[in-house]
């Protein structure tokens, strides 16, 4: 680090950085102890001095920081500015963070949407509820809307059996097969084909994991999944997928000798 006797041009304090940049001289200082951003020089009395480059550097640094990058992270994007191309690509990257940002915020604030909208078709104020429509809306789960009819012993078991990724895991294969129904509607393929029937085995092997056997709460999945006039797309799928379950299910019953539901009340 060069040191000066005065303050020579093109340099200032470490006073004048901070109200040129509008943080403040401790927040420069701490910057400085963590290795962040150095001054460029010194003056012989000790006093910090900065340039019109470490300005810069600045810049980047109060840029990702409010982007929600650790220090840690940005000591590893700041890059060299010692040519225009260096600047232009510290730009280019900035420039990325915040449309991922803007994403990210576009999503939170459709997110918020989506929960006022719950909320107000909601009767009562259930936070426990809201968590769990909160937790779908961040998994992208579009099947979220269930959730506000469930009651709290099925939110408990659902809580109880699964995580984030589990979750992710489940919906994903339910949907999977959901389509593949609704494909097999579509080409009128026969309840009784084999092709079906392999198909209802799985679906019928994933409510099986997610109810652990319990014909209770098979009972009000049934209830809960029952849909009159879809509203939505989900919806229309559900309908489609309920409708040709219901005989290719009784062929797969038939079949196998048993009724799952009998004596279940």
């Amino acid at each position: 680090m060069a040191k000066y006797r005065a303050i020579p041009q093109g340099f200032m304090t470490v006073g004048e950085a901070a109200r040129k940049t509008g943080v403040t001289v401790r927040t420069l200082q701490y910057y400085d102890k963590e290795g962040l951003l150095s001054p460029s020089a010194e003056s012989e009395g000790g006093r910090r001095l900065y340039t019109d480059k470490d300005l810069v550097i600045l810049h980047q640094i109060i840029s990702l920081k409010s982007l929600g990058f650790s220090l840690d992270d940005i000591k590893q994007r700041l890059v060299s500015l010692e040519t225009p191309a260096d600047v232009a690509n510290a730009l280019t990257e900035q420039a990325d963070d915040i449309r991922r940002k803007i994403e990210q915020l576009k999503a939170s604030l459709s997110a918020i949407e989506q929960l006022k909208a719950e909320v107000l078709q909601m009767q009562t104020v259930n936070f426990k509820t809201y968590a769990d429509i909160i937790v779908n809306l961040q998994m992208k789960n579009d099947s979220y809307y269930l959730i506000k009819r469930f009651d709290d012993d099925t939110l408990d078991h659902i809580r109880s059996q699964f995580d984030k990724e589990s979750g992710l895991d489940f919906m994903e294969r339910f949907n999977r097969l959901s389509d593949e129904i609704v494909q097999l509607q579509k080409e009128n393929v026969s309840p009784e084909s084999e092709k079906c029937q392999q198909v209802v085995k799985e679906y019928w092997s994933l409510i099986m994991e997610f109810t652990k056997g319990d014909m209770r709460l098979l009972t009000k999945l049934i209830e809960y999944g029952n849909i009159d006039t879809a509203t939505n797309a989900w919806e229309e799928r559900q309908k489609i997928v309920n409708d040709y379950l219901e005989p290719a299910l009784q062929i797969y019953f038939s079949r196998l000798g048993e009724n799952p539901f009998e004596g279940v009340e």
